[in-house]
């Protein structure tokens, strides 16, 4: 029998499961465990075929492309049965050679001997100009604080920067023996930066007191200045220093103004300011860096009417602007000398971005490009001539041909009117009939879906699954527009989209309500949860990985971490209007007593962002209230934060119970 929480007397009966610690709240998350393990194994389960499969696609021993810095190439080595890679280095050889050298390379980092049997993520791994210095940061918890580390590389000898609760940033001053990082407040946010000398104690240069703004410190990509941004959800206010006088006073280039958001690089023309003074799409200025204020800014690029300028890359010998349009990442080249033009593709539907690896001077950036059908490449474009050579594939192993795979762009119509956009896979013949269908969504916080490759999902493919990307408004997937669209008092556009998404595909026949499963993780399990409670006949299951569903409860206790942040995000929940638009889609407030789908929710016990207890609660609640014998599954990863296991097995295997629940659900 699946368990069931103890309801206690109140608004809330299942608050009791806040308890961090408290031997019944870990009783009861662990007997949901038991259940779930037990539901596994006596439901059709797949997960060994599943995890043979998937791994049988991974190169498991296998070398990451090189990055170029100085004299040096770095990169990582995987080996098969390991669950992390090792960090390496050896001398560039001449030219453009990518070579390893094997007899003279030097083992930087061993994630393995580090992690143990235990949780481990690298945060930041950071190397002094100089090369003589790693600095990097290690959770072991999963709860995002990290323990800073220095290694001396010459010696090998590693000691313990002293700083407690670090957000695991580190960013090096140009004398290779300042480093600047961030330490987290209370409510863990990254709030207070220190200045860090392994021969001194940590001086804190500036705190942050606005709980609404994070700070993030980064080096130009001129590596001449060292910035200071502190951001909330929609403003800025980015401080300058010369990387070369660490000890000096940072200046500040726009005071904050609220709804003014601005990104700052520096390249060989100055200071570069990408700010959405002039509108929601965003335009690109320049300044003197010794007169960085506002009022000294020049327009370098338009702010352009119909698409969104979203980012920019700045090297000596060019400029790269990315442009969200139509649902796509379009990339502009600006050379130092020739005449701009656009980056093309391959495919219809993809994922493109500038990726590092190549140093500033170098006449060359690299691009990541993948697909749905197609694994990630790495490609060099010469910004004078726009030639790309492809410098590594993804490999996958075993039989496997992209063509096999059909990719598409589908349209749906959503009750105001907008076209909300669908990308989609699957095998030729699975578009010919109604086949099971998994539907993905997140929606929020401006984060686009650009559509992506996985290994594990061809395991769905080939059994006649197709695969599909909503992409819903309070993503940017469109545009800042889609963004603003589905915040705040637009919040219901993003469950409005998603239905009209699902419905859209069950109409050109491509599904039916009991082949078709929706999935989303922590804003997107917000998402899931309201939709299952508007329209639960549409669905034969869904999934929920560390949903953020008590989103009325915590909104209005703002001693939770980053909950005050979140204002501009969701509303403040002290305004009346507010509260009841909160309230009226949360999806832990509104599950009503109705037949639901199939339901695998997951949790990390250690979770900062979304706190365990929202799954287990919701869980708790959807089984006293839903009236159908459908499974409701709960998977609490009691070492594990945000982002599930650390291991890269261990993470396939998290895939594997999910997808051997679903094919448990869904026939073919």
């Amino acid at each position: 029998m699946p368990p069931r929480a103890q309801r206690l007397a109140g608004e809330d009966p299942y608050a009791w499961l806040e308890q961090r610690d408290a031997p019944e709240v870990r009783a009861y998350l662990e007997e949901e465990n038991r259940h779930t393990e037990q539901w596994l194994s006596s439901h059709q389960d797949c997960r060994e075929q599943l995890f043979e499969e998937i791994r049988g696609r991974i190169r498991e021993t296998d070398l990451s492309l090189p990055s170029i810095w100085g004299p040096w190439l770095y990169y990582q080595r995987t080996q098969a049965g390991a669950e992390y890679p090792r960090y390496f280095r050896c001398p560039k050889p001449a030219g453009d050679s990518l070579q390893i050298d094997e007899v003279q390379e030097s083992l930087l980092l061993d994630l393995n001997q580090l992690a143990g049997d235990g949780f481990l993520q690298l945060g930041d791994f950071a190397i002094s100009p100089d090369h003589q210095w790693l600095a990097y940061s290690l959770d072991r918890q999963g709860d995002e604080i990290y323990q800073l580390y220095l290694k001396h590389l010459p010696s090998g000898q590693v000691s313990k920067l002293p700083l407690e609760r670090a957000d695991g940033s580190l960013t090096w001053a140009a004398d290779s023996q300042t480093l600047f990082a961030v330490s987290l407040d209370a409510a863990s946010r990254p709030a207070t930066l220190w200045r860090l000398n392994h021969e001194a104690a940590p001086v804190q240069v500036y705190h942050e007191a606005d709980e609404r703004f994070l700070l993030h410190c980064y080096r130009s990509s001129s590596e001449q200045w060292l910035l200071l941004a502190s951001n909330s959800k929609n403003t800025s206010e980015v401080r300058l220093l010369d990387a070369h006088q660490p000890d000096a006073t940072w200046q500040l280039i726009a005071p904050r103004r609220s709804g003014h958001e601005y990104h700052v690089d520096h390249g060989p023309d100055g200071l570069l300011i990408r700010s959405n003074q002039p509108g929601d799409n965003f335009a690109l200025y320049q300044a003197d860096p010794s007169t960085p204020g506002s009022e000294h800014w020049q327009l370098r690029v338009t702010m352009d009417s119909q698409r969104t300028l979203e980012d920019f890359h700045v090297q000596l010998h060019g400029l790269v602007l990315s442009y969200r349009d139509q649902g796509l990442t379009r990339l502009q080249v600006l050379p130092s000398h020739g005449q701009p033009y656009q980056v093309d593709m391959p495919d219809a539907v993809y994922s493109l971005h500038v990726q590092g690896g190549e140093e500033y001077p170098s006449e060359r950036i690299r691009l990541r490009y993948e697909s749905l059908n197609r694994p990630a490449e790495i490609r060099a474009l010469n910004l004078a001539s726009s030639e790309q050579q492809v410098l590594r594939r993804t490999p996958v192993e075993g039989p496997f041909d992209p063509a096999d795979y059909r990719v598409e762009r589908r349209w749906a119509t959503s009750p105001d009117g907008q076209r909300v956009p669908i990308s989609l896979v699957g095998q030729h013949a699975s578009f010919n009939a109604p086949a099971p269908l998994y539907l993905y969504g997140y929606g929020a916080y401006g984060a686009s879906m650009d559509p992506w490759f996985s290994h594990a999902r061809l395991s769905l493919l080939e059994r006649g699954w197709l695969f599909a990307i909503a992409h819903v408004r309070g993503g940017a997937d469109m545009g800042e527009h889609w963004y603003l669209d589905g915040k705040l008092e637009h919040k219901e556009n993003t469950f409005r989209d998603f239905i009209a998404c699902a419905e859209q595909l069950l109409s050109d026949g491509l599904s039916t309500p009991a082949q078709l499963v929706i999935a989303g993780g922590s804003a997107g399990g917000l998402l899931i949860g309201n939709v299952i409670n508007q329209r639960p006949e549409l669905f034969a299951a869904a999934v929920a990985d560390v949903p953020f569903v008590d989103v009325w409860n915590t909104m209005n206790n703002p001693d939770l971490p980053l909950t005050i942040g979140e204002y501009e995000e969701w509303g403040d929940p002290s305004e009346p209007e507010v509260a009841a638009r909160i309230r009226g889609y949360a999806p832990y407030e509104q599950v009503r007593a109705q037949a639901y789908p199939a339901l695998w929710i997951t949790a990390g016990y250690h979770d900062v962002r979304v706190q365990y207890w929202e799954a287990a609660k919701w869980a708790a609640k959807l089984r006293h209230m839903k009236t159908d014998n459908n499974p409701l599954l709960l998977r609490t990863q009691m070492d594990a934060g945000h982002g599930g296991a650390s291991g890269r097995y261990q993470a396939i295997r998290e895939i594997t119970e999910e997808y051997s629940f679903l094919l448990s659900q869904v026939p073919v």
